[in-house]
């Protein structure tokens, strides 16, 4: 875990943000153009189909946020490191996200495939509680009134949250659903074919890096908004400065004998 926040610190430098970033568009564009206009339609979906080199990404990145929660919350609930927990809130703020985003794309598949917006179905349904609780998670961290136990009572919700990832992947496996079975992540090899596991591929790739982006940059604007809440009793009061002593009035010169009128000089000789 020491690694992974190593990474993310040396990740969070301008130049290598930038260097992400144009990365992250160049292979989102290159994802975009094997998914539209090279890869061909699916055999029995047709182009619907292609909604998969977005929305099967989106998920695999809910699934990597979500994940990298749980290993910080561990490592903060082991050392008590509030770095860990700036590791953690940024990941789940990415992940819910994509989760969002995972769900509004199954929904524009599954109404021309299935007929219906939404079903209450295995995947989907684990899906929603699995969003739910990293909204929570996000709720938790507004209630609690310090720091420490801000992050504490995060930290338990990151751990035992997480519980629901396994359950999200396998839901397919346990029960019936609608939702069609692994392609890529499964035993034995895929079932797509070369091009489009080829485009699928790329699409993770683009997205990985766009998750490691977002985590750059929501970790350097975590620290700027730690910097500035620092409280302001802990700041050393400017000291006061001691008054000047009041300086005492100038005293009129004595007038030279030469300026006393002549009548006043022959007054004082009389």
């Amino acid at each position: 875990m020491r690694h992974l926040y190593r990474a993310l610190t040396v990740l969070g430098g301008y130049r290598a943000q930038r260097v992400m970033g144009i990365a992250t568009l160049a292979g989102l564009a290159a994802t975009v153009v094997l998914g539209l206009f090279v890869v061909p339609p699916d055999a029995a979906q047709g182009d619907v189909q292609r909604l998969m080199y977005v929305h099967v990404p989106a998920a695999w990145v809910m699934f990597l946020a979500f994940g990298v929660v749980f290993l910080a919350s561990v490592g903060y609930l082991k050392t008590g490191r509030i770095q860990w927990d700036r590791v953690a809130v940024a990941s789940a703020e990415i992940g819910v996200l994509f989760c969002a985003l995972t769900i509004v794309l199954g929904s524009l598949w599954g109404r021309p495939v299935w007929g219906t917006w939404w079903t209450w179905d295995p995947r989907l349904t684990t899906t929603a509680v699995l969003l739910l609780i990293y909204v929570g998670y996000l709720s938790l961290r507004k209630v609690a009134d310090s720091p420490a136990r801000r992050a504490k009572w995060a930290a338990v919700v990151g751990v035992v949250g997480f519980i629901d990832v396994p359950i999200v992947h396998q839901s397919v496996v346990w029960w019936r659903s609608l939702h069609q079975q692994a392609t890529v992540l499964r035993p034995g090899e895929p079932t797509i074919a070369g091009s489009m596991l080829a485009a699928l591929l790329l699409a993770f790739v683009a997205f990985s890096l766009a998750y490691g982006y977002l985590m750059a940059v929501r970790m350097r604007v975590g620290r700027l908004e730690d910097r500035s809440a620092v409280p302001v009793s802990s700041r050393s009061a400017p000291r006061a400065r001691r008054p000047r002593p009041a300086s005492a009035p100038a005293s009129a010169p004595a007038p030279a004998a030469s300026d006393i009128p002549n009548s006043v000089a022959s007054d004082s000789h009389a």
